[in-house]
């Protein structure tokens, strides 16, 4: 059975805000409270949003909990803000200190969010975080597999404010209609919503500070990449291996690094596999789950 999802609309009345140093964050909650949590972390540059089509059979099953991170979608974006993947994990478990959840967390993340994710293992693997299992959708994992598209090498150049202030929803759509697979084209309704949550706040006047974590993995690759290799944490890619970004190929990387690597291949879907084939995902993801609560 197809997902229907949450139009854009009810999902944003359905946010809550909480303080992160001194900026408004806006996050959602589902699930009953004596569940396991589930965070949901989302990727660049677009927002939680993009779990709304697993968002309501995923709460059928855990606690739910997702934000927008700082500098995207309905959250704050400070100009002139130094944008880095270790605050936003910061803001990760400042969000679950917020709503009061101890005890081992399980991730599902996205693209920017697989950073976020990473930089949390290694934090698990540190004891400052407690990370019970780690599911990662299309991402950069490895610097050397990551192949970012034109607009984002121009944001990181010397004319990136440039270019993001000229970005537009012409322009969203056409970059992602070359990383979404050819048969799972986002439609205009998806692709209004996307561009509403990036245009939030004047989203477009930070995108060239938020790209700057390309460098930012490359300075932490060996630490998390480490991390991933020794832990015990349970881990699974699901990736859409049409993803010119960090599709097939990506996999393939980590088949040589990560020991015993649980990988699942969606042989015709691009980026977004969540809203490209959310069944799919739904599937995998509670397979995963499940295999190690027998």
């Amino acid at each position: 059975m197809a997902l229907t999802g949450i139009a854009l609309g009810d999902w944003r009345a359905r946010s809550q805000t909480f303080d992160f140093r001194g900026q408004a964050i806006a996050y959602w909650t589902a699930g009953a409270s004596d569940a396991e949590p589930l965070l949901l972390i989302h990727g660049f540059p677009t927002a939680a949003w993009d779990w709304h089509l697993l968002w309501q059979p995923l709460a059928e099953r855990y606690r739910l909990i997702a934000c927008d991170m700082l500098g995207f979608g309905d959250s704050a974006k400070p100009r002139g803000h130094a944008y880095s993947l270790l605050e936003q994990a910061d803001l990760q478990q400042a969000l679950l200190t917020h709503l009061s959840v101890s005890g081992s967390v399980h991730v599902l993340a996205h693209d920017y969010g697989d950073s976020v994710a990473q930089e949390l293992l290694a934090r698990h693997e540190e004891g400052r975080f407690a990370l019970a299992s780690c599911v990662f959708l299309n991402g950069g994992l490895f610097p050397e597999t990551h192949h970012p598209v034109l607009v984002q090498k121009l944001l990181l150049s010397p004319i990136g404010a440039l270019i993001g202030r000229f970005f537009s929803r012409d322009k969203l759509a056409a970059n992602l209609s070359r990383i979404f697979g050819p048969q799972t084209q986002p439609s205009a309704a998806e692709l209004d919503a996307f561009w509403s949550l990036i245009q939030s706040h004047n989203g477009p006047a930070v995108m060239h500070r938020l790209i700057r974590y390309m460098p930012e993995r490359r300075v932490q690759r060996e630490r998390w990449v480490s991390a991933m290799q020794r832990t015990r944490v349970p881990l699974r890619v699901i990736d859409g291996a049409a993803d010119p970004i960090s599709g097939a190929h990506m996999v393939e990387r980590y088949r040589e690094l990560i020991p015993n690597a649980d990988c699942v291949l969606l042989e015709t879907i691009g980026h977004y596999p969540q809203v490209e084939a959310p069944e799919a995902v739904l599937a995998h993801y509670l397979a995963f789950r499940q295999g190690r609560e027998a």
